[in-house]
């Protein structure tokens, strides 16, 4: 079964997916070699590891060969960030046929004004229901791939509330979207409500520090939530731990203090599965 068809399936039924996010391809082989059945591009994490902050800063020609190292690099289904698909619905026309060529599993696309901002940030700006409406049509219409997930993503809560929020969803999903993401919920109610209230599969975002209580991923499937993406761990622990590093390298002229915390020269190794590359070459290069 390939990884549209993997991912289609997992939501479709009974259970929770934990998708954590990746801010670069081998952070993503890494989620892979943990075991989970999918990962999340988060489109915030790859900016941040570029040095930007998440406000819709870079270009869809910049995000998409990430993506498609990803998908090339892992077996799991990929869930991409299409953010607001880059402009108008005939824009996201475009968009969709350029994600669908990198063989994504799945991507969101939201309802912010262009250029977006992360959803737990102030001052977001919302499109018209109906426009969103039209760019999900866009997005269902253009896939050629119907395994392909749209999950639509409302950014609503905070603007107009809960209850829009929850309108709006559902008139995504009428419009043809497979699942509902309703982005920064604010208490433990609004979490519970978001699944009973929409039409198809509900995704969650978990992470400390923002607008939402993290909660377990029990509890969120007792709730009724089908997936959950969880887009800053990894890149947070990679922040921590070069700040750790570099403190020591700079204090000490070394890292011997702290090398009991770091991969090993192995680790690093089978984190890009050098040896496989080596049988390759060995296959190949013997008799050069």
């Amino acid at each position: 079964m390939n990884p549209r068809k993997q991912l289609r399936e997992l939501v479709s039924k009974p259970g929770y997916v934990m998708a954590p996010g990746a801010y670069d391809t081998l952070t993503a082989r890494l989620v892979e070699r943990a075991g989970f059945a999918a990962v999340y591009l988060t489109g915030g994490g790859y900016s941040r590891a570029n040095g930007f902050p998440d406000i819709g800063l870079l270009t869809m020609s910049e995000i998409l060969p990430w993506i498609a190292r990803t998908v090339e690099a892992v077996g799991i289904p990929v869930i991409a960030d299409m953010d607001t698909g880059y402009g108008n619905a005939v824009n996201v026309v475009r968009s969709v046929r350029e994600y669908e060529k990198t063989g994504v599993a799945a991507f969101h696309l939201e309802d912010q004004v262009a250029p977006k901002k992360c959803g737990h940030y102030e001052g977001k700006q919302l499109v018209s229901t109906g426009e969103m409406v039209g760019k999900i049509k866009a997005a269902v219409d253009t896939r050629r791939d119907p395994d392909m997930l749209v999950i639509a993503r409302t950014d609503a809560r905070a603007v107009e509330g809960l209850n829009a929020a929850l309108e709006r969803m559902n008139a995504y999903l009428d419009a043809g979207a497979d699942v509902g993401f309703v982005e920064a919920p604010q208490s433990v109610e609004e979490l519970a409500a978001i699944p009973r209230a929409v039409a198809k599969p509900a995704l969650a975002n978990v992470f400390e520090g923002g607008k939402t209580p993290p909660l377990p991923a029990q509890a969120l499937e007792a709730m009724g939530y089908r997936i959950g993406i969880y887009p800053s761990q990894t890149h947070r622990a990679a922040i921590a731990a070069a700040k750790n590093v570099l403190a020591a390298l700079k204090r000490d002229g070394h890292t011997e203090a702290i090398e009991h915390e770091l991969a090993t020269f192995q680790d690093r190794e089978d984190a890009v599965d050098t040896a496989r590359w080596r049988a390759v070459e060995q296959r190949y290069m013997k008799d050069a």
